[in-house]
């Protein structure tokens, strides 16, 4: 299983938010970090084939991402997630296994088995508009997962999520990188310091560095603040 970039770019008039970006990614969790403007955002919406690059490609298996078929093996969770808030949070996951064609038997099967896995057991028949930032944060995190993905995309998904829940979220993320693709952006380092089998960090919609990660051998925050401000490049 491997999503590729090749020379990806994309352009908005005068400004290139990302600036032919070249990587392969392969099973485990790969950790996106990058200040906020750093082009994270426009690259993983390239690679969930939902804005189309201005040159270069990215493929799936040798598929382009602008497939259909790409769309069952995709799970993704943008930074600001649309919901309806006077559905529960069940009802919310039904209607997107509905968008996303699993059957009803299976679907309500598996919103009662996500409501769990993120913590929403007790709240998934309260009206979304009750829940809390961190609570809307881990719905949206139950979503992405409805499919099964076998690539699944997630910017910025601990935004709004307490400590207590970080942590929760950080062992659900460790397992579920034992069999697919996980691309997790963030701007906090600690969040990926001790799940990230490998890391890319970006600037200014540049690729400076990409390569693995083993947690220990390292300070993550140092390492990167010497990546940002040196300026180093991609090999």
């Amino acid at each position: 299983m491997e999503l590729k970039a090749d020379r990806l770019t994309k352009q908005y008039k005068n400004k290139i938010a990302v600036d032919r970006m070249s990587f392969s990614l392969t099973e485990g969790v790969t950790g996106l970090l990058g200040a906020n403007g750093a082009g994270k955002t426009t690259l993983m919406r390239l690679l969930s084939g939902i804005l189309l690059p201005t040159c270069g490609s990215v493929s799936w298996n040798g598929m382009d991402v602008g497939a259909e078929e790409y769309r069952d093996v995709l799970g993704y969770l943008p930074q600001h997630f649309g919901y309806y808030p006077e559905f529960s949070g069940r009802d919310f996951l039904l209607y997107m296994a509905a968008a996303k064609g699993i059957p009803k038997r299976e679907a309500v099967q598996k919103a009662e088995e996500l409501a769990e896995l993120v913590g929403l057991k007790d709240a998934a028949r309260k009206k979304v508009r009750t829940y809390s930032g961190g609570m809307k944060q881990r719905l949206g995190i139950a979503q992405a997962l409805l499919n099964d993905p076998q690539v699944l995309i997630m910017d910025e998904p601990t935004a709004g999520l307490d400590p207590q829940e970080r942590i929760r979220f950080r062992e659900l993320i460790a397992g579920l990188g034992q069999d697919r693709i996980v691309l997790l952006s963030t701007h906090i380092v600690s969040d990926l310091e001790p799940i990230a089998d490998r890391l890319m960090i970006m600037k200014e919609g540049r690729l400076l560095w990409q390569g693995r990660w083993a947690a220990g051998n390292e300070d993550l925050e140092s390492f990167y603040m010497s990546v940002i401000g040196g300026e180093q490049t991609t090999v």
